[in-house]
């Protein structure tokens, strides 16, 4: 059996395109747009991609995490939501790359290996 993925969303980004000042940011909205999934999704104050914002990251114990960027809150989650379970489903986090939907191929910040999983003695 796999571990389930988690989807962690950046809630500080403010996106390319800020909201204003009495709006809710891009990731805030994204956290929103995402919630009822079924995947575990936890909002985090800063998954420091500024540069390429909104941002969210997929790990689970013992599986590869990723790092996605350049998000609409509106226009993506759908597809952060199909890697996510993607991701879940693969046995080291790995999915085949052609399989993931397009705008997370194309976006994709990092992939960092898995920390070892070290057995309770």
């Amino acid at each position: 059996m796999t571990a389930s993925s988690t989807l962690y969303v950046c809630t500080t980004c403010r996106g390319a395109d800020p909201a204003a000042a009495d709006q809710p940011r891009a990731g805030a909205r994204l956290l929103a747009a995402l919630e009822g999934a079924d995947v575990t999704v936890v909002g985090v104050e800063c998954l420091s991609n500024c540069t390429r914002s909104c941002s969210a990251a997929v790990a689970a114990p013992g599986k590869w995490t990723y790092v996605i960027g350049n998000l609409d809150p509106e226009r993506h989650a759908a597809d952060l939501l199909a890697f996510a379970r993607q991701h879940g489903a693969h046995e080291t986090g790995l999915p085949v790359w052609r399989e993931r939907p397009e705008y997370i191929r194309k976006n994709t910040i990092a992939r960092v290996p898995p920390m070892p999983i070290k057995e309770l003695s």
